[in-house]
This record gives structure tokens, sequence and C-alpha cells, in this order.
């Protein structure tokens, strides 16, 4: 029988280029992969699957810590820069481009999965769901990190979303990322399927010099503040109040020149 097509294949391609320029934002992420890998609770030689990489921080701290690590990512330009900070860090990773909704990876191939931020964008999250326990062992553990919706990157989202044009009409609508933050929707979403499921907040710091100078630096380099621009380029005034709303918006987390961002880190055992 063949496969029926990916009715989300386009928006796919359309973040797969979206979130190509991310390399610069990767030093803000390096303390969060630390703290996702010990919270994981990892062990030497143990199998680990690293979902929708980025440039391969956490597969790094991961490998760094004694895992044997397979990541995967939709975006080649941040396999590529996953693959130098591997070399760099002088540690054998296996970095594969591919799909959260479709891993290339037989059942039970891993002992721990983990995401820092990346599977969250999966348009499905009943797909992504079940291909995350699909490729972990039983008895295996799951952890990732993900933004909390009312709290500073989640509002940031919702904000910029605001801005965004529709999707074409008869396109179908992805899944908002964020949800993936609250604990009752990942509670949910597990459901039977885990046990021991464990939740703990904690922090991203990221230094600048004002509210201005970090969204200046975000516009060239988080995705979809730099494609909604973009759309913008013919709306000048729209365009400067995206600017001016975000700006407010970082100023509410902005203190001793460094923007706090909250978010949740999640840890469950496969049954």
């Amino acid at each position: 029988m063949a496969e029926k097509p990916d009715p989300f294949a386009q928006f796919k391609a359309v973040q797969r280029e979206t979130w190509s320029s991310f390399a610069p934002m990767e030093i803000y992420t390096t303390v969060p992969a630390a703290k996702l890998v010990r919270f994981a609770e990892l062990k030497p030689q143990q199998r680990v699957l690293d979902i929708a990489c980025g440039t391969g921080v956490v597969a790094v701290t991961a490998a760094r810590a004694g895992a044997r690590v397979t990541a995967l990512d939709l975006s080649p330009a941040l396999l590529e820069r996953a693959r130098h900070n591997a070399d760099l860090a002088q540690v054998e990773i296996e970095f594969i481009e591919g799909d959260a909704e479709a891993l290339p990876f037989p059942a039970a191939a891993f002992d721990v999965v983990l995401s820092q931020f990346g599977h969250m964008f999966a348009p499905r999250p009943e797909v992504v769901t079940t291909e995350l326990l699909h490729v972990l062992k039983p008895g295996g553990r799951l952890a990732f990190s993900t933004w909390p919706p009312d709290l500073f990157v989640g509002r940031q989202f919702a904000l910029i979303s605001r801005y965004q044009p529709p999707p074409p009409a008869g396109a179908p609508v992805p899944v908002p990322s964020a949800q993936w933050g609250d604990p009752n929707v990942i509670r949910e979403r597990l459901g039977n399927a885990v046990s021991e499921l464990r939740f703990e907040p904690a922090l991203l710091i990221a230094p600048g010099l004002s509210p201005r100078h970090l969204r200046s630096m975000w516009e060239s380099a988080v995705g979809p503040l730099t494609r909604t621009l973009k759309a913008l380029a013919d709306q000048p005034a729209k365009a400067a109040q995206l600017r001016a709303e975000l700006d407010a918006l970082i100023g509410e987390y902005f203190e001793d020149n460094q923007l706090r961002q909250h978010f949740l880190m999640s840890r469950a055992t496969k049954k």
C-alpha cells in the first residue's frame, strides 16, 4: 500500500528554511542542554536519540557524558553546524536529516529519547508522540524541554503569530507548539504509555544590553520572527508595531541586562 502524502509537507519545508539561521542562538541553549541531560539521568553507554537536535548542543553534551548518541533534525544547515560542534568537542555522534513525525529507526532502538525545544514544533502532537514512544525501549526514559504558554517564549510565539499572514485556504493548521509547555497537556498526550512522569521548571538566561539589542539580534536568527518581518516588508507601520510590542514584552522579563526565559523539563519512563 502506498504511503499517504504528508499534509504538512509544505509546512515542514517552510520550517526547514525558517530555522536554518538559528546557529547564532546556540550559545544561549548550552546551559539548558546540560540541565536536560542531567535531568534525564543518563548513564554511560546508553543509546540516546536527540530529536530536532538543531546545532547539536544536547547531543554533544550527552556524548561527552558517555552516551552513544544519534541526533536528527529537519534542517541541513543546522546539522552542518552540529557536526562542526561534535568535531570540535571530539565526540562521535551520528547525525541524520529527518522528520520527527517519521523517525527512521526501529522499535525500541534507544534507551533514552531527548528533545530540547524541538519536537514541540512538529505540527501533529499525536504523531510525534507516537514516534517518540515507538523508538524508545520499554523501561526507557523520555525527557524534553519546552516553553510554557503563559511565560516569555510562549507569549512571544503568540505575539509573532498574530502578525503572520493566514495560511492558504484549505491548508492544514499545526497545533501551537507552546501547548507542550503545559503539564496537563503533557499528561494527556503521554497518557498510560508512561509512568513516573515528573516536571521541573528551569531558567534560561540571555544576556543583552537592552530589550532592543536582543530583539534586533533575533530578527536575523529566530526564524519565525525573521519570516514574519519579511512578510511585513511592505507594511512598515505594522512591522514597527510588532517590534514595539516585542520590546515591551522583553522588558517584562528583562533586569540587570538579562532576559529571564522560563522553561519546563519533563521526564517519563515508557511502560
